[in-house]
This record gives structure tokens, sequence and C-alpha cells, in this order.
């Protein structure tokens, strides 16, 4: 009795010492861009805790690095915008769309300076626009233009990245400036920028929780687990969006104003790719190749993993 007694503690004692260990031994490789805010919102929230997997965390400028990690099998996940996600299927990636991110399509638009008289796209003819080839900035504006029944040349389109547009606008270099949060947050307390246009109506803006396919069959487990405290940690930020703002505005190294100004009204929502982000993806798909931007139709179709279902519901 004694022996077994022993044998039993001893058993137990090992099974402890090793499970951790063996715990472990999954590890998610995670590629977040500056402004998608993911481990910010992971770490703020603490929703992490006790997963029985490791995250490593690598953080990039812009959506072409995720892609390129993605695409090399150097990350398991990433995350970046909808035409990000079909340019990298499209070239036969080995990717596939495992989850969405929603957020309030105000948080994609199209500004002017204060003093600029124009209120609508239809006031912006011969004007000076900045886009990003396949970006939600050249989506927007091209969308306006066709639901205004105008031609893609009505304005001057001037390829600018984000970073150096929203230089450009305050000194005048541009008329136009059509972009995401914070970069809207930013310019509108700091040089009283305005919009004319948001993605109300125009645009889905979806964002993607991509997976590389190799991933999925050895890390699915550890995959859907992340997924479910993922949407958990956005429930978290909705519900403590000041001290959020507050805690990602340190890391991201930006004014608390601007942090506190997009947080509040985000709205950002982590989800399973149901029919209706479907077909938003194959509209923004046919969309791009419409513009040329994408040389050949694309059906997202096979790309899509809907397995991932049941770990975006409590």
């Amino acid at each position: 009795m004694k022996l077994s007694y022993l044998l039993c503690s001893s058993l137990s004692v090992l099974l402890l010492a090793v499970s951790p260990a063996q715990a472990t031994d999954t590890v998610l490789r995670i590629g977040d861009q500056n402004y998608y805010n993911v481990r910010a919102s992971i770490e703020a929230s603490g929703a992490l805790e006790g997963a029985d997997y490791q995250v490593e965390w690598k953080h990039f400028q812009s959506a072409a690095p995720v892609a390129e990690g993605l695409d090399a099998g150097a990350l398991d996940l990433g995350f970046l915008g909808d035409s990000g996600f079909i340019f990298l299927a499209a070239k036969g990636a080995p990717v596939r769309l495992i989850g969405v991110s929603r957020q309030n399509p105000d948080t994609i638009a199209l500004l002017v300076p204060k003093d600029s008289p124009a209120q609508s796209i239809t006031d912006l003819k011969g004007k000076k626009v900045a886009y990003w080839p396949g970006a939600w900035s050249q989506q927007l504006t091209l969308r306006a233009l066709d639901k205004a029944g105008l031609p893609h040349d009505y304005v001057d389109f001037v390829k600018l990245m984000p970073i150096d547009a929203a230089a450009a606008l305050p000194r005048g270099s541009i008329d136009a400036f059509p972009v995401w949060e914070p970069y809207i947050s930013q310019q509108i307390l700091f040089s009283g920028a305005r919009p004319i246009i948001t993605a109300k109506g125009l645009m889905p803006g979806l964002s993607s929780i991509a997976a590389n396919a190799e991933s999925i069959g050895p890390k699915r487990a550890a995959i859907a687990d992340f997924l479910g405290r993922l949407r958990k940690a956005r429930a978290w930020v909705e519900a403590n969006k000041d001290t959020y703002a507050d805690l990602w505005a340190k890391k991201a190294n930006l004014d608390p104003a601007v942090s506190r100004h997009w947080i509040g009204q985000a709205g950002m929502t982590i989800e399973p790719v149901d029919p209706q982000a479907a077909a938003d993806y194959q509209d923004t798909a046919d969309f791009l190749h419409e513009t040329g931007a994408l040389p050949k139709a694309f059906n997202v179709r096979p790309v899509i993993d809907t397995s991932f279902e049941h770990a975006f519901h409590p």
C-alpha cells in the first residue's frame, strides 16, 4: 500500500512537472501591424492568461511584410486588410481566411483640409487625391466616384504612402486624403481636417485574420483557442475604452487624445467568416479586378476556411 501510494504520488508529481513543458511545445507565430493593436488588446485585457501554448509576436509597420511572412511560412497567423489578403491569396500563397474584424465604417474616410470648400466627391474635380494601389484609400475614392456616376480620372490621383500623405495634406501638397485610423483622428485633432466621405454604404472595410495553410493542421487547437481569447480581448476593449486607449497610446507612441478619439468610436469586433463576410470579400476581389489592381478575376471561396466558427462563440 505504502509503495503504491508513493508510486502514485511520484507519478502525479512527474505529470505535473511534464505537462507545462508539453504545453509550451506549441508556439503561435503571429504577425501584427502598428495600428491593428492586436497584441496590445491581448496584453491589456490579460486574455492569454492560462493558455497552454506560447505566442511569439512579430511586429510590422505595414501589411506587406505580414503577407510575406504568411507566404514564407514564417508566420502562423497574420492580421491585414481585406485587399492585402486577396492580393496574397490571388498569387497562390498558402493562406486561408479564418476570421474577420469589422469596425465602424466612419473609421475609414476621405479627409480634406479645414479650409477646403469641398463638401462631396463632386467638388474634387481635378484635385490631387492621395492613394495607395489596392488599399482602402483607393477603394474608397473609386467607389465614391462610381456612386456619383463620375469617371475614375475625375480626380488627380497621387501615389503616396499614408505616412507621407499625412504630412502632405496640412501643407497643401494634396487636396484630399482617403485613409483609416488613427490617421483620421490625428488629422482631425491636430490640423482640423474633416471627412467628406466615409466607408459607410460604400465598402465593407474588413480586416483579415489569415492563417498559413500548413499551420492549421498541427496547430488547430491553439489557433482556435487564440481566436476565442482575441474575441474576449476585443470585448474587454469595448468595456474599457479610455483605459485601453491610454495604454495603447503609450505602446504606439501617440498622443492619448488621438487614441481616445479613435478607440471611442472604433467598434471593432472579431467574427467568423460568415456568408456576408464571404460575399464582402468576393465583392472586393471583383472590384480590384475591375480597377486593374488584380490582373485576373479571383474566386475567394477556395481560400476561406469556416472550420473555426465555433472558436468565436463563448
